[in-house]
């Protein structure tokens, strides 16, 4: 889920009726608008007045979510209440660090505080459920670097991220891994870190995933991540995962209506590795 220049193809469903009816029995007063925030196939968030409304049709993502932000050392969303499908979580203060696409307005000092809040989640102890194998993600990229060329990206293209990939299929010692920390989902005040939201990919995993997924489009500030971060890091690691991840997500987003081609976008990082 990317939000962003997304957004617009999100609100189209605003006034969808299941969404509309599931915000009601919310019972929150004097809220004049919902606003979908992000909505497919397989879930959606919507949010009414300061409360935001997730709604999954797999409730072990939910469990996942519920777990890790209680389990996680760093700020998260308070949690109102929980009657599945839906999880009502109180808004974070600040805005997010920025949108895929887009430039970021957030300064130095707010990209490296997101890059301290991440070595702090990576400290901690580890989840007690499994992350991604290596063997699953090699099989995973070939199918869709197959499944990529035959539906139109460049084969040049695809092949030569698809070598730059490989750097990022090794060993690693599993940490606290969050497993979507793009910039959407961090959010910031006068420089600090006053949350991060959707946990329902954390597990165990590698840490310059989550390094190479806050800084995917924003190449500019990798130094000021790292810088936060505190400890070296194998930058080529972080960029074979900025293809990885570009590659493997590009047909699961087409397939739900968001446009991977926009600028600043997965197709564009992909393009910026030739």
């Amino acid at each position: 889920m990317r939000p962003g220049r997304r957004d617009a193809v999100n609100r189209a469903v605003a006034r969808n009726k299941t969404v509309t009816s599931v915000a009601s029995s919310a019972t929150l007063a004097d809220v004049e608008e919902v606003e979908v925030v992000v909505a497919h196939s397989e879930r959606a968030t919507v949010r009414v007045g300061d409360v935001f409304l997730k709604i999954d049709a797999d409730q072990t993502r939910t469990d996942v979510e519920v777990e890790a932000m209680a389990m996680a050392p760093i700020p998260t969303p308070k949690i109102l209440w929980r009657k599945p499908p839906v999880l009502a979580l109180a808004a974070l203060p600040g805005t997010a660090l920025g949108r895929l696409g887009e430039p970021s307005t957030a300064s130095s000092a707010a990209w490296a505080a997101a890059g301290a809040a991440a070595r702090m989640l990576h400290d901690a102890p580890l989840p007690p459920w499994p992350g991604r194998r290596l063997d699953e993600l090699a099989s995973r990229l070939d199918g869709e670097c197959e499944w990529l060329v035959t539906n139109g990206l460049p084969a040049d293209l695809v092949t030569r991220n698809r070598r730059v990939a490989e750097a990022a299929l090794r060993p690693w010692i599993p940490v606290f891994m969050h497993g979507d920390l793009q910039i959407a989902h961090v959010f910031v005040d006068d420089d600090e870190i006053t949350g991060v939201v959707d946990w329902s990919e954390a597990g165990q995993g590698d840490a310059l995933y989550d390094l190479a997924s806050l800084t995917l489009g924003h190449e500019e500030h990798l130094c000021d991540v790292v810088a936060g971060y505190g400890t070296d890091v194998d930058l080529d690691v972080i960029r074979a995962w900025w293809s990885l991840r570009s590659l493997l997500a590009i047909r699961w987003l087409l397939e739900h209506g968001f446009d991977p081609a926009a600028p600043g976008c997965e197709v564009d990082v992909l393009k910026s590795q030739m």
